[in-house]
């Protein structure tokens, strides 16, 4: 596969891009590309969904990077924010824009933990850190409600006039976001993907084979990633150059909002622990609909013995030394709010490892 590069984006030492990444050359930008819904099915066809990871498995460093400061500085900047997790945009002193995932809900942690997960194994992801500090300066109180109320009103201009840029609000375990670094591609109408969509990846036609598609299904109701709505996938070319009035020659489909993950309630341990992933373990199918939202763009689905091989060999490679790194790096031992208790990381591990079992082994799958 492709070497990750040194982006040389002015982020903070130790916050790193993901390890699944175009490889070095010029610098790619972060815009989208618009496609004709034509082009874009077309792209979506010849799509991969997983690379061999540059790290071996066994090897990912899971925990916390100690690189990474205790505290960050930005300066607050308005922007157009989605979704209903706080967050906000800043930029660092080098000029790097940062979004900040913030408050005491368990979306961070959620994102911190799946996102490493997916980057080992191979599978596409953004990169979400947790900074123990961030000093936001000219934030107000709560940035993502002020930020969302003044899009709202148009009132942009007569806030900046009254407010306070010297002002700065101190976040304590906040996320910081680092897209994964490649173009989007989008049509007019089509932002993101569906988990329905995947279908029509079609290995005759370049695009992943059935395994790997199914491997991406089963790690999907594996994290019980129930919040996959289309905006909520994203599908990005990987290509270093991508000339106008041509096909993309690297598109790749990848899991972009990750916060709804580890249990309906996200971040429960009991509720992951309950989650079924199998809706029929003989027949090898899957679903999500006793998950919220009757499982979203998640259909029910059959998984083919190849696809079931696949994933349970790339999750049985992590030790439960790395598991342990990974749940305490992202701080699922601590509370995150009133109405949840804590957990231990022992307890996390051994439920991972009890949901890899449920994957790995029992009869083989039949032919699809």
């Amino acid at each position: 596969m492709a070497r990750p590069h040194s982006d040389g984006l002015g982020l903070p030492s130790g916050i790193a891009a993901p390890q699944v990444s175009p490889s070095e050359g010029e610098p790619l930008t972060d815009d989208e590309r618009t496609v004709s819904i034509r082009d874009r099915a077309e792209a979506i066809a010849r799509a991969q969904v997983w690379r061999s990871p540059t790290t071996p498995i066994g090897r990912a460093v899971l925990g916390a990077d100690h690189r990474v400061p205790s505290m960050i500085e930005c300066r607050f900047r308005f922007s157009d924010l989605g979704g209903t997790t706080p967050k906000f945009d800043c930029v660092l002193p080098s000029g790097k824009a940062l979004r900040v995932k913030y408050g005491p809900g368990s979306e961070v942690p959620a994102e911190v933990a799946a996102t490493q997960l997916l980057s080992a194994l191979g599978f596409g992801a953004d990169t979400v850190t947790l900074v123990e500090r961030l000093r936001c300066v000219g934030c107000p109180t709560e940035p993502f409600v002020i930020a969302k109320a003044v899009r709202a009103t148009r009132t942009k201009p007569l806030y900046e006039r009254v407010a306070n840029d010297e002002s700065a609000q101190e976040f304590e375990w906040a996320g910081i976001e680092q897209k994964f670094r490649a173009r989007p591609i989008e049509s007019e109408s089509q932002k993101g993907w569906a988990f329905f969509e995947l279908d029509a990846v079609d290995p005759k036609k370049g695009g992943a084979p059935r395994a790997h598609v199914d491997a991406l299904r089963l790690l999907a109701v594996f994290l019980a990633h129930w919040d996959n709505k289309a905006d909520n996938q994203r599908l990005v070319c990987l290509s270093e150059t991508w000339p106008e009035g041509t096909h993309c020659s690297e598109p790749f489909l990848l899991m972009q909002d990750l916060g709804s993950t580890f249990g309906p309630n996200r971040v429960d341990l009991d509720a992951w622990m309950n989650a079924e992933i199998w809706e029929d373990r003989k027949a090898c199918k899957l679903s999500m609909e006793d998950l919220p939202y009757g499982g979203g763009t998640f259909g029910p689905t059959r998984i083919s013995e190849r696809g079931r091989r696949f994933l349970s060999k790339l999750l049985e490679q992590l030790s439960d030394a790395q598991l342990t790194d990974l749940f305490t790096a992202a701080r699922f031992d601590k509370p995150r709010t009133a109405l949840k208790g804590t957990t231990s990381i022992p307890e996390w591990v051994r439920v991972f490892k009890s949901r890899v079992r449920a994957i790995s082994e029992g009869p083989p799958c039949p032919d699809a």
